[in-house]
């Protein structure tokens, strides 16, 4: 489950990402977590666009009431099949996360959990696999949500994440935009453990956990 990950500057952001429509505006943050708005870039007429929206998918049946359960992860497994994310899917609605790091927990033998922290060798700038939805409230007005397709690990990240091996769904550039823009199975085919040769991980301290605590790089510094 990724449940933190760190933002690129919006504007070396959009340009990793070839945005053609809209701007994003946020501050840049080492320390990104559920129900934040989050910039995600969605297809407009087969261009990239844009967006900001709530991390943590609101189905468009729940009148823009989050769910009990969590909604920030949707396994690649059920997709298809969830009823929180199988209309987004059916829809075709699918998003990038964009993102310069993640962390992942990891359990030690005593118990103990530390956050690593995970990125790539060869992009400062990465976008993972999403799916967004919009849900109309009582009053009228809409929330978009989006979550973040996870799917089983790889092998470094499956050591690092040793409680439930599990990785996001990290795009290579060349399956950006068949995520974005292809059909339903070249799509699904975009999904796949990135390769472990190209990621970099270490433990970074445990007062990423602490939310009091300055949102600085201090936080990505290794432990």
């Amino acid at each position: 489950m990724c449940g933190k990950y760190i933002l690129a500057q919006a504007a070396k952001a959009e340009r990793a990402m070839g945005i053609r429509r809209g701007r994003w505006e946020y501050p840049l943050s080492y320390r990104v977590l559920p129900t934040d708005p989050v910039p995600v870039v969605v297809s407009e007429s087969g261009e990239r666009e844009a967006a900001m929206m709530r991390w943590g998918l609101i189905p468009y049946w729940s009148n823009g009431i989050p769910l009990k359960a969590s909604t920030i992860n949707a396994t690649v497994e059920r997709i298809d099949s969830a009823p929180s994310y199988r209309d987004a899917w059916k829809r075709a609605q699918r998003c990038i996360f964009v993102m310069a790091g993640f962390y992942e927990p990891h359990l030690n033998p005593d118990g103990s959990k530390d956050p690593f922290f995970v990125h790539l060798k060869d992009r400062e700038v990465f976008g993972v696999a999403g799916l967004w939805e919009r849900s109309r409230r009582s009053d009228g007005s809409h929330i978009y949500s989006c979550t973040l397709i996870t799917l089983p690990a790889n092998r470094l990240l499956a050591e690092v994440h040793n409680q439930k091996p599990r990785m996001p769904a990290v795009l290579s550039d060349a399956d950006e935009e068949a995520w974005l823009n292809g059909d339903a199975a070249t799509a699904r085919a975009a999904l796949k453990p990135y390769p472990e040769e190209f990621m970099v991980a270490y433990r970074a301290g445990r007062r990423v956990n602490s939310p009091k605590l300055p949102n600085d790089a201090s936080l990505i510094e290794p432990a």
